[in-house]
């Protein structure tokens, strides 16, 4: 039998973390339901459980089953991490959404969007009773969650974290990733970071680029950044002298959308700082011509963009981020300390 098969990986219902062995790293499939063949719906998931006792952080990805850039982000993760030296536990799951990765999709296999039905519901529908189960019977073992993402089809992003900056914790969790770009952001209803914090749980978002890919240079970044957050709560101690570049913040962002429809070119590169009234988007007709020139409404920076030229009328095609600072936030990695 292949050394790598994972026939052996055993199978549980609930991930108990407290009862297992400590000083090494455990794999598991979780079963979260079962398909129309009575077969069991599971995810991958990684615990590296220390010798000595700490935080357990979770690390998620691919909760939009065509969002990539974190799967090798958590492979890298753990290849790095030594059980037999950190404290506490890191759980990685490589894939939340296991019928839509296997569909190449965003959406759950019922088309709806995941990240919009928690916390779920036991007696609910196929997507609500999925996110009900990987909350209770996974996330909610964790003290932190780096939610790790990218762009949708058809668009691309920025390494762009969005976390509550109005909190020390997920502001000083933020920074420490070492983005392009932080955006203010609670967390909306039905998303798994929104659950996660109604739980008591630290939670931020990690966009990671685009989408059904893998970028090297992003993914190298992301793990960077989060094991300079396990160093910073005393999981993992990383040698690492890590330059920090301070991420251009956001106090809010929003998407502008074409009023038309026809052939899309998006001007402005990921991350540029934009003025009032510069043009960032034409519109043409399948003849050739101009119909339509946009302008970016306000001052801003370059978060996401469109890069599908074929849009109709409604289509996404800059998310400009308004730059400023949140009124409270923790300046220093201190914050995270007093708070952990």
């Amino acid at each position: 039998m292949n050394a790598f098969s994972t026939s052996t990986i055993p199978t549980i219902d609930n991930l108990d973390i407290s009862s297992l062995e400590r000083g090494r790293v455990h794999r598991f499939w979780v079963t979260l339901g079962e398909n129309g063949l009575g077969r069991p719906i599971v995810v991958p998931v990684l615990v590296a459980h220390g010798r000595r006792e700490g935080p357990v952080v979770g690390v998620t990805a691919a909760l939009h089953g065509n969002e990539l850039n974190g799967i090798p982000t958590i492979h890298r993760l753990f290849q790095t991490l030594d059980p037999d030296e950190i404290k506490g536990s890191v759980v990685g799951v490589p894939v939340v959404n296991s019928p839509g990765y296997l569909l190449n999709q965003r959406e759950f296999n019922d088309d709806s969007d995941l990240n919009r039905r928690f916390p779920g519901r036991a007696g609910g529908n196929t997507g609500q009773v999925y996110a009900h189960r990987f909350l209770h019977r996974i996330a909610t073992r964790f003290e932190y969650l780096i939610d790790l993402h990218t762009a949708s089809f058809g668009r691309v992003n920025s390494l762009y974290v969005r976390a509550d900056m109005t909190n020390k914790v997920t502001a000083t969790m933020a920074r420490l990733v070492n983005p392009h770009i932080i955006v203010h952001n609670k967390g909306g209803d039905g998303t798994l970071r929104s659950a996660a914090e109604d739980h008591g749980i630290h939670a931020i978002t990690i966009e990671i680029g685009d989408p059904q890919l893998f970028q090297q240079s992003l993914i190298r970044s992301s793990r960077m950044g989060i094991l300079a957050v396990l160093d910073h709560l005393d999981v993992f101690d990383d040698d690492v002298e890590h330059t920090f570049e301070p991420a251009i913040e956001c106090v809010s962002s929003f998407w502008i959308y074409a009023d038309h429809g026809g052939i899309l070119t998006v001007h402005p590169p990921l991350g540029k700082r934009i003025e009032r009234g510069s043009q960032i988007a034409t519109l043409t007709n399948l003849f050739g011509d101009v119909i339509c020139s946009y302008t970016a409404p306000e001052d801003g920076v370059v978060i996401g963009k469109s890069t599908n030229p074929v849009a109709q009328t409604g289509a996404r095609i800059l998310h400009l981020g308004r730059v400023g600072q949140i009124d409270g936030t923790a300046r220093h990695d201190e914050a995270l300390k007093e708070e952990s």
